[in-house]
């Protein structure tokens, strides 16, 4: 393969927090803004026409990827099954958009937001720097994983409960437990729970092994709580409001 899809990519490798990159990550703020136009000033069929053009890109992007692996004959089953947070969800978001899953819905607000926006900082691109297909594939998906939950949000009024924080943390503990499983059956590192990845990436900044998934075990609570913030404090407002009428 040649040009942008070349294994031995010629061309300028990925720089963090260059100026492409940060041009990237600003477009998928201004699409994330769009949602506040696109709430009052869009149809219900428009909304279903974009959340399956949104679908069919997440699953096209994917297969892409999935394709120029096996032509590059570096697929594994040690590194492509989708058991990363951010591969389970381009198929779990995908039924989201097709379904209007609010099940699936508060499981990508806290996970698919938390591990995309680490992805999307951080990009797990090799040496891949603009505008080789690699980067595109990699903040399609993020940039999509990241959006499409606070469309869901913003757009279609769905929010998270009390109740979804408890299911989301007991269901990803549930989740690394059988990943870790696997890691150990196929020596992969799915979800970076045997060691950190080889690329930089935030992990790097915390302890070394074992002792960094009890971090990030406490990093994931404070990010869903974080993330379920909002609405917490739209509630007591709410509920006051309610007590002085």
């Amino acid at each position: 393969m040649t040009g942008i899809f070349a294994v031995d990519w010629p061309g300028a490798p990925f720089i963090m927090f260059n100026s492409i990159h940060l041009f990237t990550l600003g477009l998928i703020v201004a699409f994330n803004f769009s949602f506040l136009y696109f709430r009052s000033h869009s149809s219900e069929r428009s909304r279903r026409r974009f959340q399956i053009v949104i679908a069919i890109i997440l699953l096209l992007n994917e297969a892409a990827w999935h394709l120029w692996n096996i032509f590059a004959g570096t697929w594994t089953i040690q590194t492509m099954l989708p058991l990363h947070l951010c591969s389970v969800f381009v198929f779990l978001t995908a039924y989201m958009l097709l379904t209007n899953s609010a099940k699936i819905y508060e499981y990508a607000y806290f996970l698919s937001i938390a591990g995309a926006l680490q992805a999307l900082l951080t990009p797990d691109v090799g040496r891949y720097g603009y505008p080789h297909f690699r980067y595109f594939q990699t903040f399609i998906s993020h940039g999509l994983l990241f959006s499409m939950p606070i469309y869901f949000t913003i757009v279609k009024a769905f929010r998270p409960t009390l109740k979804s924080v408890v299911r989301v943390l007991v269901g990803m503990n549930i989740y690394m437990l059988f990943v870790g499983l696997v890691n150990w059956a196929i020596g992969s590192n799915y979800l970076f729970i045997a060691h950190k990845p080889e690329t930089a990436s935030l992990l790097d900044i915390l302890p070394a092994w074992p002792w960094y998934l009890l971090v990030i075990e406490a990093i994931g609570i404070l990010l869903i709580f974080l993330l379920y913030l909002p609405f917490f404090i739209k509630d007591r407002i709410g509920q006051r409001s309610a007590q002085q009428l």
